[in-house]
């Protein structure tokens, strides 16, 4: 049996077809499902007896429960659900003003290992299917203060380029008008660096901002930081980056987490305005590091982070520094669920 918020609304008027009934009815029940947040077959009460008792033997709407929840001041709300097969995956609400983003996982854990990153510290475990993506979605949508999510992030635990084919069914769905509606330009993947995707997605007809791990100007650094790098160096990543901003003249977000001691000296900040100075819709996104005790990282002084973008904007290249959110419970990828795991 399967869930079914894994179909599409063209998958599930020709599961209706089949059963000899109107496919008109498909809408119905997106509409119970998305627009309503029903969970129960037998309460989609324009539906005849019939087609609800089918739609019960046919399919499931499993209700994801978190096993914790942290709020914190700011109102940045992190969920750590447990999946029906024990495995653990966190997602996180962060509302701002006329906004409400979600971040959502993709994968139970992380292969790629990078280094100043949490996700990947107990090892990956298996994607996750297309319904438990948009499950974490709704859990969100329909838990937050005004019921209502603005904006949708892929940046939770695990890779999303390495489960493409269910983060983009999910992304469709998502993005369906009969569904939650979330215009793709409001939904932004983030990957290590997974360059095959990349190309991938930009022949997807999708204006999705994509957003990429970079973190170093340089591939000996970027190398210590993210193993990926030794299969898809920084050279051939911009050069898919340059042409995923060709092909969807959308911008791309090079996230750049500044590390004591590593990545962080003006040094660094040169190399990376030289690397970035030909592509015409980049954006870098300054992130001080998280001191997680695990992975033994710094961030540096606030002086040296003001220096580094002073730098960037100096020499012409968009630039920004995150302002934390849910810093008092631990909102970054994986912190909850690793702490969770250890009890």
């Amino acid at each position: 049996m399967q869930d079914i918020r894994g179909l599409s609304l063209e998958d599930l008027n020709n599961t209706l077809k089949e059963w000899g009934e109107p496919p008109f009815h498909a809408r119905q029940v997106f509409f119970w499902i998305y627009k309503r947040g029903i969970k129960d077959f037998s309460q989609m009460s324009d539906l005849s007896l019939e087609l609800r008792n089918r739609l019960k033997e046919g399919f499931f709407l499993s209700d994801l429960v978190p096993a914790e929840k942290l709020q914190s001041k700011d109102g940045t709300e992190k969920i750590l659900f447990r999946l029906k097969d024990g495995n653990l995956v966190e997602a996180v609400s962060i509302p701002a003003q006329g906004r409400v983003t979600g971040c959502v996982s993709t994968q139970a854990g992380c292969k790629f290992a990078c280094r100043f990153c949490a996700s990947g510290l107990s090892g990956f475990k298996r994607n996750l299917s297309s319904a438990e993506i948009i499950e974490e979605v709704l859990y969100l949508k329909n838990h937050s203060a005004a019921k209502k999510l603005t904006h949708l992030v892929f940046m939770g635990t695990g890779e999303p380029l390495d489960n493409y084919d269910n983060v983009m069914k999910a992304v469709r769905i998502i993005n369906s008008p009969e569904a939650l509606d979330i215009g793709t330009r409001r939904i932004t993947i983030s990957t290590a660096g997974v360059v095959p995707g990349i190309k991938k997605l930009s022949q997807e007809g999708l204006q999705i901002e994509l957003s990429v791990s970079l973190h170093a100007a340089d591939d000996k650094i970027r190398s210590q930081l993210m193993p990926i790098n030794k299969i898809y160096p920084v050279k051939n990543l911009l050069a898919a980056c340059n042409d995923y901003m060709e092909k969807t003249n959308r911008q791309v977000t090079f996230e750049y987490v500044l590390i004591k001691g590593l990545n962080s000296d003006l040094q660094s900040a040169q190399k990376l305005s030289t690397i970035l100075k030909g592509l015409r819709l980049a954006k870098v996104n300054l992130i001080p590091s998280n001191p997680v005790k695990e992975l033994k990282l710094e961030p540096p002084e606030r002086a040296d982070i003001l220096g580094f973008k002073g730098y960037l904007l100096k020499h012409g290249i968009n630039t920004t520094l995150r302002k934390s959110r849910g810093e008092d419970i631990e909102a970054s990828c994986g912190q909850l669920r690793l702490k969770y795991e250890k009890k």
